[in-house]
């Protein structure tokens, strides 16, 4: 037995499928050629305006490995060193002493961290460089006794005047980073019979860390220009040394834009290494670590290499 056909139905054609059925057609941005022309267009004027200047641009790399300039970038990475790392540490200390439910330790910590957050740097420098006026010895005891004078040298005071400002903000993001544990890990740690401090430094901060190192890695770059104001107290570093010879040869905008140049350099250098502290402590949060600069470059040439062939 077989089925009726109705003949008088017309051919029918089944619709394409697969790959090629459906054509897609990208979608053309124009928004997006239009600010492309606009930024080029206005990349190119700041070039030109620059390049119509009266700029002694050969006296940048005349002087760009200067004995003085080396040494002041020296110094500035001294001195952001040795002002991290006072503010790493008193960060941390004011970090916890704000988390305490002792509520001296604890409003002893929020009043620093709200003087030093609500003044400028610029005026806790001069603040410390000019308290000789005020007091005219500084005097510990059987400790030591000296003249302030002799005792608040430039180095003292961007040490004091950097490092102490950066402890207010290193403790914000030390606060954070540990708040940012769950507390069940500090209560099963105290089940365990752990003290308070070593759940602190076995259990707690390693957690935080991966909170803690992204910022801080963006306070090490903040802190290296920073260390550009310390000139205004008499400390030579690489600002004061690029004013100095920019006085002296009669090209003071060329020595700003060497260091410049130079701030750019040793920021670039400090982006790599956060990148790689980040992606360190990054290895207990995600599947899969994000590549590295180098790995991205080889897979780039990977691919154009495998399209090179089957070509």
């Amino acid at each position: 037995m077989t089925a009726d056909i109705d003949k008088t139905a017309g051919p029918t054609s089944t619709p394409p499928s697969g790959p090629d059925a459906i054509k897609a057609i990208p979608v053309r941005h124009y928004g997006r050629y239009v600010s492309a022309v606009i930024a080029i267009a206005i990349l190119v004027a700041i070039i030109y305006a620059f390049g119509q200047g009266k700029i002694n641009w050969h006296a940048v790399p005349s002087y760009f490995f200067d004995d003085r300039i080396i040494r002041g970038v020296g110094k500035t990475l001294l001195l952001t060193v040795l002002s991290m790392l006072i503010g790493i540490v008193g960060g941390i200390v004011l970090a916890v002493m704000r988390l305490s439910k002792n509520p001296v330790t604890s409003s002893i910590s929020w009043f620093y961290i709200w003087f030093f957050r609500g003044t400028p740097v610029l005026v806790q420098l001069f603040l410390w460089f000019n308290l000789g006026l005020v007091f005219e010895y500084i005097d510990l005891g059987p400790i030591y006794k000296d003249y302030w004078s002799d005792f608040m040298t430039p180095l003292l005071t961007a040490l004091l005047g950097l490092g102490l400002n950066e402890a207010a903000y290193m403790a914000e993001i030390c606060r954070a980073g540990l708040l940012a544990v769950d507390e069940g890990q500090t209560e099963a740690a105290h089940a365990l019979g752990m003290s308070h401090g070593r759940t602190l430094r076995r259990i707690i901060i390693p957690q935080a860390m991966r909170v803690i190192v992204p910022p801080t890695g963006n306070e090490v770059i903040n802190m290296l220009k920073t260390t550009s104001l310390v000139a205004a107290v008499q400390y030579p570093e690489l600002f004061r040394y690029a004013q100095d010879i920019g006085q002296v040869s009669g090209a003071p905008v060329e020595m700003y834009f060497l260091a410049a140049a130079w701030y750019l350099i040793m920021t670039s250098v400090l982006s790599v290494g956060q990148y790689y502290i980040e992606r360190y402590y990054a290895r207990g949060s995600s599947r899969s670590l994000p590549p590295t600069p180098w790995q991205k470059v080889r897979a780039h040439l990977t691919t154009f290499s495998s399209r090179k062939v089957t070509a």
